[in-house]
């Protein structure tokens, strides 16, 4: 069901028109043993405030269906990015791509892809804020005031100044720019897993999307880790450790 009564209608009632955007952001790929995590941040800033204007955009984006990615179909999550121009296929990551402009209000997204190797240097919960302000930074141009909106019980230290950030438990089922920032995400790292699947077929990476299912644990018990497994999680550190000692 998408979400009727979003987190960004509460700051728009409360705390504008002082401000001039809010993100949403959020990531997937947390859980996988192997691929990266991508994080997403949509973006929506205006030049001038209007209440009623913000107001019917948002309930635009719910009449789409937007909620969490992981609630609606893979054929749900595509058809909504392709009413606004987008291609999981030839989304660059870490390039901001402006997706609509209508009078003041324009909407923008970004992602972030941090890797394997990266991950296990940093851990996935401090890859994942990193990631996530990455994706910021590439979306905000100026540095008006603004309000970002970050999926979980955690901000990413890094984000900048003169904005407000709050963490959201639960967010990509509240924000409607989180959710969004959500799917964007999923269907990117889901396509680029598929391409995975191609390169290293024996690991099945088109349908577990790198997650430790029981057949992924086994091919990599059978055929040793390539070079997209994490080496610092259970179930690949062990058959990484076995195999560097040879």
């Amino acid at each position: 069901m998408a979400i009727r009564l979003p987190t960004e209608l509460g700051i728009i009632k409360k705390e504008l028109p002082s401000r001039f955007f809010i993100a949403g952001l959020d990531e997937v790929g947390r859980g996988p043993l192997a691929g990266p995590v991508v994080a997403g941040c949509t973006f929506l800033k205006w030049e001038s405030f209007s209440p009623q204007e913000l107001k019917k955009f948002f309930r635009s984006l719910s009449r789409l269906g937007i909620t969490d990615s992981k609630k609606i179909s893979a054929e749900k999550r595509v058809k909504i990015l392709n009413h606004f121009g987008i291609y999981p296929s030839k989304i660059n990551a870490n390039q901001f791509y402006s997706i609509l402009k209508k009078g003041d209000l324009e909407l923008g997204f970004s992602i972030y892809e941090m890797g394997p190797s990266e991950i296990d240097k940093i851990n996935i919960l401090n890859a994942s804020l990193k990631s996530m302000a990455l994706a910021f930074k590439k979306c905000r141009k100026e540095k008006n005031f603004g309000a970002v909106l970050v999926d979980g019980n955690k901000i990413p230290n890094s984000l900048g100044e003169n904005l407000s950030a709050r963490a959201i438990i639960g967010g990509d089922s509240k924000s409607l720019l989180i959710a969004f920032a959500s799917i964007i995400a999923k269907e990117y790292r889901d396509n680029l897993m598929k391409k995975m699947d191609l390169l290293y077929p024996q690991y099945n990476f088109q349908k577990n999307m790198g997650y430790g299912t029981q057949t992924h644990i086994l091919a990599i018990q059978n055929f040793g880790i390539t070079p997209i497994h994490r080496k610092s999680f259970k179930g690949v550190k062990e058959v990484f450790l076995s195999e560097s000692l040879g």
